[in-house]
């Protein structure tokens, strides 16, 4: 009898542990098909990976540093519905944090738009927690990485 827990034990690890795998998601369809199904989906952005706009490149070189959250909520659009060439989904995240660049805490608001031709564009924004003013905006310019690549945005189901 005292050999079926360690058995039972053994197996409800197993099945944890393949529960608890992730997917590599890889294109804006994969991306779509897994939000429509109700799937779970983290996005994780090395911006080193990424370039800045034109109207942004001559400020300070892309910081080494990563950042990632979860899609909570989305607002999908297909081509053409906001006179859009591309179908996109876009989706945002604020959360408090100790600011990383001065004193105090700032509200750390990211916002990542990922368009059907795998394109995507991260804004993140540092903001005041009492008056909401900006204190710092950074715009980047990625590319869903596919499993082969560099591009610096990667999706996980």
């Amino acid at each position: 009898m005292k050999m079926k827990y360690p058995i039972l034990l053994s197996l409800f690890l197993v099945c944890q542990f393949a529960i608890a795998q992730t997917t590599k998601i890889t294109t804006f369809d994969d991306l779509m098909a897994s939000l429509n199904a109700g799937a779970r989906v983290r996005v994780v952005i090395h911006y080193a990976r990424c370039t800045r706009p034109p109207e942004e490149a001559d400020q300070t070189a892309i910081p080494d540093a990563a950042s990632g959250m979860n899609i909570a909520t989305y607002e999908h659009f297909a081509a053409g519905a906001v006179h859009n060439k591309l179908a996109f989904v876009v989706f945002a995240n604020s959360e408090l944090i100790q600011n990383p660049i001065g004193k105090g805490f700032v509200y750390n608001y990211g916002k990542v738009r990922v368009n059907a031709d795998n394109t995507v564009k991260v804004t993140a924004k540092y903001l005041n927690p009492k008056s909401f003013k900006e204190i710092m905006t950074e715009t980047f310019n990625c590319k869903l990485n596919d499993g082969n690549s560099n591009e610096g945005v990667f999706l996980y189901k």
